[in-house]
């Protein structure tokens, strides 16, 4: 399907691709990516720009016309817009589509759904497409994946550039999540400092759910865990501002029963919880940094030796974009795949995700924009696995929170293609 914007045309691609591409012959999936293209140069020979969303579990922009980081690749490329397997159109996976298989199945099946393949899916297109090379942009696990892109089909990249997404590819999962835990501790401080009355407030909004039953309007009971998962805005500009006005709006009081929690308040705590449509995330999400060894909820395990973090402490500390095994026995559309789950919590023979030998031999040129406040991606760690890619640099900035793609995209790419291009001079 061809669609004309304002600005630019869109043309719809679809693909039949493996669900294991180790094993070509066996099942398969459909793949879904848009191809975008600036009004005036349909017909040019553009070189790609093939974006990869954060995640794991949720689907490319769905744009209507040329803005932010897009209006500034336009000016150069065709931009391709890749709906990773079992997100968007590409044989989206929810609770409904895995609702007949057993629980052994789906994890069987959503193994597959990871980083290393979601790149062999790109390296199909790009090869269906008859594309001798092309750029990515990788925003949060999109960077993830684009390291991963490096390690196993360099040669199929011209430049690459990342926001806010590179791995700690030398560090333990404990790491990882010790690092996290001690970034959302400094944002919750500042949340309280900064809005002084709300922790109060919140204190008291977990104390009440504590004590009489709030159904949101999927029937889900809300609870102090689903509260504190509120955090993951934190480590977004603006974040801090919207929990605010979420949680100052959390309360009423009605005449003959007291305290009660608003019916506004539970409306929008349901279009909070993006694991409700997005399970891809709540299931994989640890999986993110395994290679040959079992996540077995390490987030919790984490957060079991920090007190202060329980929702049942007095004073309720908000976490960040953490999973927890809570969210399979309390979200309504994860209580179906809680032992899905579990399988994959324990799975310990997931495949490589990088080739650290490739990357220190790198040739690619790759810009990154590293956010030194970043509460998801931490920027140490960051820093480390940069410090040991050749051909590698970064924009360290303090400017933006983890999504500042979205909110200063055209500059931050304009930066990032400007470095790009210097790697590549200095290298020739």
């Amino acid at each position: 399907m061809t669609v004309n914007l304002s600005d630019c045309v869109w043309v719809d691609h679809r693909f039949e691709l493996p669900v294991n591409h180790h094993q070509p012959d066996g099942r398969t999936i459909n793949v879904f990516a848009r191809e975008l293209r600036a009004h005036g140069r349909e017909a040019e020979s553009l070189p790609w720009l093939v974006y990869l969303q954060g995640g794991p579990g949720f689907p490319a922009p769905r744009p209507t016309a040329l803005t932010g980081w897009m209006k500034r690749a336009a000016k150069q490329f065709r931009i391709l817009l890749l709906d990773q397997r079992g997100t968007g159109q590409s044989t989206p996976q929810t609770h409904q589509t895995l609702a007949h298989l057993t629980a052994e199945q789906q994890a069987e099946y959503l193994q597959y759904f990871r980083a290393d393949q979601i790149v062999a899916d790109a390296e199909a297109i790009r090869q269906q497409l008859g594309i001798e090379r092309w750029s990515l942009l990788g925003q949060s696990f999109g960077g993830f994946c684009a390291l991963t892109y490096l390690s196993f089909y360099p040669d199929s990249l011209k430049q690459v550039y990342i926001t806010g997404g590179i791995p700690p590819i030398h560090r333990s999962i404990e790491e990882v999540y010790q690092a996290t835990f001690a970034r959302t501790a400094e944002k919750n401080q500042r949340l309280w400092q900064r809005f002084p009355g709300l922790a109060k407030k919140t204190d008291q909004l977990a104390q009440l759910l504590r004590g009489q039953a709030a159904l949101m309007p999927n029937g889900q009971q809300l609870t102090a865990e689903q509260i504190q998962a509120l955090g993951i805005d934190l480590g977004r500009s603006g974040g801090a501002e919207s929990i605010y006005h979420l949680l100052d709006n959390a309360v009423i009081e009605v005449p003959e029963q007291g305290l009660q929690v608003r019916y506004e308040f539970l409306q929008d705590m349901l279009a909070h919880q993006g694991f409700l449509t997005n399970p891809i995330y709540g299931l994989l999400h640890e999986s993110i940094y395994c290679e040959g060894e079992a996540s077995n909820w390490a987030a919790q395990r984490v957060m079991d030796s920090l007190p202060e973090f329980s929702a049942t402490q007095e004073r309720l500390q908000l976490v960040g974009e953490m999973v927890f095994p809570w969210m399979f026995e309390q979200l309504q559309t994860l209580k179906p795949l809680q032992s899905a789950a579990q399988i994959l919590a324990e799975k310990s023979d997931w495949p490589a995700l990088y080739d650290r030998q490739q990357l220190a031999n790198n040739t690619v040129p790759v810009a990154a924009a590293m956010y030194t406040q970043d509460m998801f991606v931490e920027y140490d760690f960051s820093r480390e696995t940069l410090s040991k890619m050749a051909n590698a640099r970064a924009w360290e900035t303090n400017e933006y929170e983890h999504n500042g793609i979205g909110v200063d995209g055209e500059r931050i790419l304009d930066k990032l293609i400007a470095m790009a291009d210097d790697i590549e001079r200095c290298r020739c």
